[in-house]
């Protein structure tokens, strides 16, 4: 009998070794990596270009590089300190011990499912919002994939009942409406991704795409209160309204079965599917009410001290002004804006001889 040729994969890699351990699920590990990826492509170059593109042109490179540096320094917020927060030994019911997750002995260890009871509760952005819904059960199985299909359906709903709104009442469609109509989606579906069926996430989608349309066009225009916010991307529309009304439609649609797949809590399901459905709803209330307070308590506290270091909003002549005040750069540097060619300002380095031109408008030809 032939002897078996030898394995062709090094021995430092083949299963029971010290880089592959008998407790990892190569398969599942490579899917958190690349929903890792996703997510990090979500935000870089995702919301860099999506917030760059649909501000004014003065804001365009503030916008741009605010999206960037913040994801930056979120990354090393996250290894030093809060990365144990969230999955290290329990301190308070929805709070870790912080410290650093840094050292090879740590890194190196089997991670165990956090003890916090968070747990519990533009294409970029599109398609990095499936590593965001789809990683979230930790593994590549049943649930990951309810959750990536019904986070897609979710999403285009909400994004085509935008665009029929702003058809319908404004007589024209809009890009960056059907880019809020996506947002929403994506922010309305992540409570409930994996836990509810397809047609549930129809129906999250008709209501995410409507009920923000709603507070944004038309309370917004009325309400002189919410007016006095600086909220320029409208930023409590998409991802406030939005996430709260995801939560408690998650207290209304979530499955039985995919909540024994999820969740570690028993006979868990939603409204719809009676039993202690209506307590599932309160208890989505009470968490939604929960983080509204959080966030307006830790949010304002992180605010008071960013404002001892630098100020939290320009001067007016800053604001006035735009990028190339705040930071000595303009984005799209290109001649045009309405004003007449001008050789000395506007040189085009193919030509020596002066022409007079003017700007045709959002071609801006050079």
């Amino acid at each position: 009998m032939d002897s078996l040729p030898p394995n062709p994969v090094p021995a430092a890699y083949q299963g029971g070794s010290a880089s592959v351990p008998d407790w990892l699920n190569k398969g599942d590990n490579a899917w958190q990596m690349i929903s890792a990826t996703l997510v990090g492509l979500q935000s870089v170059p995702g919301l860099v270009i999506l917030y760059g593109s649909i501000v004014k042109k003065k804001w365009a490179v503030n916008s741009a590089f605010m999206a960037l540096y913040a994801f930056a320094a979120v990354v090393i917020c996250w290894v030093a300190w809060a990365y144990k927060m969230s999955f290290g030994d329990k301190l308070l019911p929805f709070w870790g011990k912080a410290g650093p997750a840094l050292g090879q002995k740590f890194l190196i260890k089997q991670a165990a499912l956090p003890e916090t009871t968070q747990f519990y509760d533009n294409g970029l952005l599109w398609m990095g919002w499936a590593g965001f819904n789809g990683g979230d059960p930790y593994s590549a199985n049943i649930d990951s994939s309810m959750a990536v299909l019904n986070t897609n359906i979710c999403a285009a709903t909400s994004l085509l009942v935008w665009t029929w709104l702003d058809v319908i009442f404004f007589k024209k469609p809009s890009v960056i409406g059907a880019v809020q109509g996506m947002i929403t989606g994506l922010v309305c579906i992540t409570p409930g991704a994996g836990l509810v069926q397809g047609w549930a996430a129809i129906i999250m989608g008709i209501l995410s795409g409507s009920v923000p349309w709603f507070t944004m066009m038309i309370v917004h225009k009325r309400w002189t209160l919410i007016q006095k916010i600086d909220d320029t991307l409208g930023v409590f529309h998409t991802h406030a309204v939005a996430g709260l009304l995801g939560g408690v439609l998650t207290g209304v649609f979530a499955e039985p079965e995919l909540c024994a797949l999820f969740l570690p809590v028993t006979n868990s399901r939603g409204g719809v599917y009676g039993g202690s459905g209506g307590i599932q709803i309160l208890k989505q209330l009470v968490g939604g009410a929960f983080i509204i307070g959080w966030n307006l308590v830790v949010t304002s506290i992180i605010c008071v001290v960013i404002n001892l270091v630098i100020p939290l909003r320009m001067s007016e002549e800053q604001l006035l002004i735009g990028d190339d005040a705040v930071h000595g750069e303009e984005a799209y540097a290109l001649w045009g804006d309405g004003e007449k060619y001008d050789s000395t300002k506007h040189r085009d380095i193919t030509e020596e001889v002066s022409v007079e031109r003017t700007s045709t408008g959002a071609t801006q030809v050079v």
